[in-house]
C-alpha cells in the first residue's frame, strides 16, 4: 500500500517593520519597507470659523469689544478675533467682561471668564448663561 502526502508551502514577502521612522516634510519615510513621500497640500483659500452662537449676539459683542478697546468703528472684529491680538491685556479683558456682563444682564464666574479668548467664546458662554438665566 503506497500512501501519499501532499503538502504546499506559500512563500510571500513578510512586512516587517523598520526600528525607526521619522516623518517631515519632503523626506522619504520608510514604513514596512515601502518608500512614502510626504508633501503639503495647499489649503483652500476659504476658511469660515463655525460659531454656535447667534449672529446677532456676536455682533453686539463685537461691538462691545470695539467701545471698551477703543477701536474704530472701520476696525474689522469677527468670531474668530483674539482680544490679545486686538493689543488687549488682562485689565482690559477684566473690562470686556464686565461690559459683556452690563450689557446682556448677566453675571460670569472668574474661572468661566478667564477661558474666554475671542469673541466667538464670549457670545457661546454670553448665550449659554442667558439660556440658564431664563430656565
Amino acid at each position: 500500500m503506497v500512501t501519499s502526502f501532499t503538502s504546499s508551502i506559500s512563500m510571500q514577502p513578510r512586512l516587517s517593520a523598520t526600528t525607526t521612522t521619522r516623518f517631515g516634510l519632503q523626506k522619504p519615510v520608510s514604513v514596512f519597507n515601502t518608500n512614502l513621500t510626504l508633501r503639503p497640500r495647499s489649503m483652500p483659500a476659504r476658511l469660515a470659523i463655525s460659531c454656535a452662537a447667534k449672529q446677532e449676539t456676536v455682533e453686539k459683542v463685537s461691538e462691545i469689544v470695539k467701545k471698551q478697546l477703543s477701536l474704530s468703528q472701520d476696525q474689522k472684529v469677527t468670531a474668530g478675533t483674539k482680544f490679545t491680538d486686538l493689543g488687549a491685556d488682562s485689565l482690559d479683558t477684566v473690562e470686556i467682561v464686565m461690559g459683556l456682563e452690563e450689557e446682556f444682564g448677566i453675571t460670569m464666574a472668574e474661572e468661566r471668564a478667564k477661558e474666554i479668548a475671542t469673541v466667538q467664546q464670549a457670545a457661546e458662554l454670553i448665550e449659554e448663561l442667558v439660556l440658564e438665566k431664563t430656565t
